[in-house]
């Protein structure tokens, strides 16, 4: 349910919940509309007095754009709540649950805990830290070369590869690319392959007035300064789409908390071509990057590996 509506939340969490018996589901509507248990509750009737609510995340108990979820809760006679994971937001934090258990109502918490933390790491992270999830987007061949030694690149993935790219520009409420890149390529940095709302379009330098990426925010500076901002403008999962140099920069300043590359069966069988990042690497064995390969999927003939950090 919540990774149905993933893409059209933000930034309010995705979130599922259910009430039993009976299965009767919900999920987070886009901001404005009810959260997931309101749905649930809403679907089920009458049949959630006395029933069980089973939720993702911590319900919140503040006014927003919407009433408070847990008035909603008591309200329908709910005996008991099945929580996730606690909300980190600095308006719920533990609120939630105290109000339902001081209404007498049964709580547990920490079900499935380590999954519901995984499907909500970058709401957790932009809540936590004021900071978006930052995720690094690359597509590259076997021998790791993002482009010929000319500058040519498309179309190195197959049309499933840049579909599920996509997908997560469509997941993502910003995306990053470098002046240069703007200037080179000239990408507009929609989301055309798969349903979806387009992000904010972001350039680190200045972008020709012309160019298809218009409107974008545009900025300079310190890359954690860029994050702090975009955070501040509610961005809670980032897509940085490249070049070399800012994939580069990202990577090395430990910036990127999850790395989703697609890998081309493809061979350019030299060493100039243009690598996934451009600048100086690590200079000996003991200071290469190790992360953990957390999921692998074939799109075509392509392979997406998804990485993370050993740290995150």
């Amino acid at each position: 349910m919540a990774s149905a509506v993933r893409a059209s939340t933000s930034p309010n969490p995705w979130v599922g919940a259910v009430v039993d018996p009976g299965c009767y589901e919900g999920a987070t509507q886009p901001p404005g509309g009810p959260h997931a248990e309101i749905v649930a509750l809403e679907a089920a009737g009458d049949a959630a007095r006395g029933a069980t609510l089973v939720v993702t995340l911590e319900p919140c108990a503040h006014h927003g754009r919407t009433p408070p979820c847990v008035d909603a809760i008591i309200e329908a006679g709910v005996a008991r709540v099945v929580v996730g994971i606690e909300d980190p937001d600095p308006n719920v934090r533990g609120r939630g649950i105290a109000r339902l258990r001081e209404a007498g109502i049964d709580v547990e918490v920490g079900v499935l805990a380590d999954e519901v933390r995984a499907q909500l790491a970058p709401y957790l992270k932009h809540r936590s830290t004021g900071r978006p999830w930052l995720v690094l987007k690359l597509a590259a061949s076997l021998d790791g070369r993002t482009a010929a030694p000319d500058g040519s690149s498309q179309w190195i993935t197959g049309e499933e590869a840049r579909a599920d790219a996509h997908r997560l520009r469509a997941e993502s409420d910003a995306v990053i690319v470098g002046a240069g890149t703007v200037r080179a390529d000239d990408p507009s940095l929609t989301v055309r392959h798969v349903e979806g709302r387009d992000p904010l379009r972001v350039v680190l330098g200045k972008a020709p007035a012309d160019a298809k990426v218009h409107p974008a925010l545009e900025l300079e500076g310190d890359l954690t300064a860029v994050l702090d901002e975009l955070g501040r403008r509610g961005v809670v999962q980032a897509l940085v789409e490249g070049g070399a140099t800012v994939a580069g920069a990202f990577h090395r300043a430990g910036l990127v908390d999850r790395y989703v590359v697609y890998l081309a069966p493809t061979l350019f069988g030299g060493d100039d071509g243009r690598p996934m990042f451009a600048g100086a690497g690590a200079a000996t064995i003991d200071d290469v990057w190790r992360g953990q390969i957390t999921d692998v999927e074939r799109l075509g003939d392509d392979l997406r590996l998804e990485l993370t950090s050993h740290w995150n």
